[in-house]
């Protein structure tokens, strides 16, 4: 370094400066004697400060180089972080005026560091992420039967709440996002980019479940005011009276049963047990008597949309749908990819089903002499399946009671008082009647008999 003319630094000079591959060179900045500029052999750069200090040299490392920056900082940058020539030259002049204050600039960095560090921790629990598992943890469980769908939300369509970093993983949206910064127009593209692909009621339920979110944060004051104020639903939604028809239902069967475990097996429960999607999928061994003459599946509380327990029988197809999966080891779960956790994945799997019930759909209509390309298979989901059995039960002529009691709905024909006074279970009504509605069902699907391949989990 010896016998080189020191020359006021520019930001040109510090983007240009590179390393020669074999020594680290320091460039002095004249406009600020002490300041240097860095650069290692392979290139990376850093601020430094040189100054004597009790009567010997001393070195201070302000923090790597940035060239420039699109948004000005508030304040001065910490050392320890990135910054530009302006602001390296800003920290230099305040470490040195601390130098002729008497102070310690070594103990002062370290301190300076320590401080750092905790406000990065502070602003991280700004994170979009953080602030979904809290809501997930403090309110979404304890508020919400069905939390694992909105955790599902977070983690598929809004941030990643604790997402899997494979090699499929794609970021989401609003992932490494501050909640601060979330605005009506960051709002808007997300819903958007949802109806846009197809799912506009998914669109409807993400609605729902940020404005919840944002009103639990500004009740937490984490956000002074609610990004979503004046918003509407994405799409109107009229009342679901989609019930499949007898072709619609054939084909669907067919395509179940040519679908791998676990969806098979469970858009088949969907269908012969008429409870909800997320009651099927989270079946656990614990609540199925398999033996006996009265094959039942009890599903608690704290799984049902009304909190309370449901006594659903088991039809002879059903059952052997049950029986056909093998258990694996320890594993709770029914219906499980993982072995850890229930099935999950709807939309994608619901995606996979349309398309089978369409290629079916198409080939029959070639096999008739028609135009395969007219073919269109009207939108339904899964739920359907859940009316389309009720439905099927009126037409067998079974009491409403009956069917209100195996949908395990709160109200319905028998409510108020009589409701308080009614405790009659059921019970034999309900096997009756999905019985009835099995034999039904496989009458209509072109099957007298169970037809069921084992499976293994």
């Amino acid at each position: 370094m010896a016998g080189r003319v020191a020359k006021s630094l520019t930001m040109l000079t510090v983007k240009g400066a590179q390393g020669n591959g074999v020594t680290r060179q320091e460039l002095p900045d004249a406009a600020l004697p002490g300041l240097y500029l860095v650069i290692q052999p392979g290139g990376r750069k850093s601020w430094a400060l040189r100054y004597r200090q009790g009567g010997k040299p001393a070195k201070l490392t302000l923090g790597p180089v940035l060239s420039e920056r699109e948004t000005p900082l508030d304040e001065e940058p910490k050392i320890g972080s990135a910054m530009t020539l302006p602001e390296a030259r800003a920290v230099a002049r305040r470490q040195i005026q601390a130098l002729t204050e008497g102070q310690d600039l070594a103990r002062r960095k370290k301190e300076e560091v320590i401080q750092a560090a905790h406000a990065a921790d502070s602003e991280k629990d700004f994170l979009v992420e953080a602030q979904a598992q809290k809501f997930i943890e403090r309110y979404a469980k304890k508020k919400n039967k069905s939390w694992q769908e909105t955790e599902r939300q977070f983690a598929k369509e809004i941030a990643g709440y604790e997402p899997k970093r494979d090699e499929d993983y794609k970021r989401r949206p609003w992932e490494g996002r501050d909640v601060r910064d979330i605005r009506k127009a960051d709002v808007v593209k997300l819903l958007d980019a949802i109806v846009d692909r197809g799912s506009p009621v998914t669109a409807n339920r993400i609605f729902a479940t940020l404005h919840t979110w944002f009103d639990w944060m500004i009740g937490r004051d984490v956000l002074k005011s609610h990004p979503m104020a004046g918003m509407k639903k994405p799409t109107p939604e009229n009342s679901r009276e989609r019930v499949l028809t007898h072709d619609e239902l054939r084909v669907f069967w067919q395509a179940a049963s040519a679908a791998e475990y676990p969806f098979g097996p469970m858009w088949k429960l969907l269908a012969l047990t008429a409870q909800r999607r997320q009651e099927v999928a989270g079946m656990e061994w614990k609540e199925l008597t398999l033996s006996g003459n009265s094959p039942r599946w009890l599903i608690p509380g704290e799984r049902t949309k009304n909190g309370r327990e449901n006594l659903v029988h088991l039809s002879a197809t059903a059952l052997a749908l049950i029986k056909g999966v093998t258990r694996i080891g320890k594993c709770a779960f029914v219906l499980t990819t993982t072995l850890k956790s229930p099935v999950s994945g709807f939309s994608r799997s619901k995606a996979r089903l349309d398309t089978a019930m369409l290629e079916i759909m198409k080939k029959e209509a070639a096999e008739q002499g028609r135009d395969p390309d007219d073919v269109k298979l009207p939108q339904w989901g899964l739920h359907d399946l859940r009316r389309t059995a009720a439905s099927g039960m009126a037409s067998l002529k079974i009491g409403p009671h009956v069917v209100e009691a195996i949908l395990n709905h709160s109200s319905g024909e028998i409510s108020g008082v009589a409701a308080i006074y009614n405790r009659h279970s059921y019970e034999d009504e309900k096997r009756e009647a999905l019985d009835k509605w099995e034999s039904y069902l496989l009458q209509i699907v072109g099957e007298t008999t169970s037809n069921v391949v084992s499976l293994r989990a």
